[in-house]
């Protein structure tokens, strides 16, 4: 949280308001935030359609600027009542709140950035705080280290996946390539292979030849092993991580790498090993 601003009552009331919600007027310009990041949010989306656009393009865009007007007022003053303006720019809500607003900015500019302004959704992670949903940041800090548990799994997977597509995207250019124009390069037919793979099957690209099919069938029915493999790894983590929150941090084998001994225990459930205490 932002540091409180220093001894000025006018700057602590407007602080408290804006960046707390333990009092009537915090929570009403927290909700007032809220409905004005959705109306925002919204009115983009509704912009992209084609007909809409046409027919009220000057409303949205009145609307639009109406509304980076407000946010921007807003940013600037959350910069002066924070006592260290530079670290909260710099803090991922600061960041955020920059964001929102930078889009409308630069398509003085580059012409249809201000479609990113999608990221003011990002903005209403501020309900965690509004809604009183810090209690639920157990139940988040298990899911993150599961997930930060599993990264080298996960990675290791992703690299195998990788080569299997390279070499199988190969081999399907080799066996396509004179009779079928989708696999006129290898870099197309790597394409093709991670469309298959996955089982997405866009259809953009398919084979023709006996042997292509062939292959094809079985990189289909691999796909379906695969896609469940980064599943069960973050699984058993979010399961270990479960366990420990129960039971206590477990102990790791250095011997044989197992990583669910008992806290208390002195040898590898598994090798036997004495465990470092």
């Amino acid at each position: 949280m932002s540091a409180t601003p220093e001894a000025n009552p006018r700057r602590e009331t407007l602080w408290r308001i804006i960046f707390l919600s333990d009092t009537r007027p915090g929570r009403a310009f927290d909700v007032a935030l809220i409905v004005l990041i959705l109306l925002s949010v919204g009115t983009l989306m509704l912009e992209s359609v084609d007909e809409l656009r046409e027919a009220h393009g000057r409303w949205f865009s009145l609307l639009e600027w109406t509304l980076t007007g407000l946010f921007t007022l807003e940013y600037l003053a959350r910069l002066w009542v924070v006592r260290r303006s530079w670290s909260y720019a710099l803090s991922f809500f600061g960041l955020v709140d920059l964001v929102s607003i930078l889009p409308s900015y630069l398509e003085l500019l580059v012409p249809d950035t201000h479609y990113l302004m999608t990221f003011r959704v990002l903005r209403l992670l501020r309900m965690f705080r509004i809604l009183k949903l810090a209690e639920y940041s157990g139940e988040a800090n298990v899911l993150l280290n599961a997930l930060k548990a599993s990264r080298r799994k996960i990675a290791v997977f992703f690299m195998t996946v990788m080569t299997l597509v390279l070499i199988e995207g190969t081999v399907m250019y080799v066996i396509e390539h004179d009779e079928n124009a989708g696999f006129r390069n290898i870099p197309q037919s790597i394409y093709w292979a991670i469309v298959t793979l996955t089982t997405v099957g866009y259809g953009d690209v398919a084979p023709v030849t006996v042997l292509g099919k062939m292959m094809a069938s079985v990189i289909m029915l691999t796909g379906f092993t695969i896609i469940a493999v980064p599943t069960g790894i973050v699984t058993q983590e979010i399961g270990r991580e479960m366990r420990g929150a129960v039971r206590g941090p477990f102990r790791r084998c250095r011997e044989c790498g197992w990583q669910e001994n008992d806290p208390s225990a002195r040898f590898c459930q598994q090798c036997g090993t004495r465990l470092e205490m």
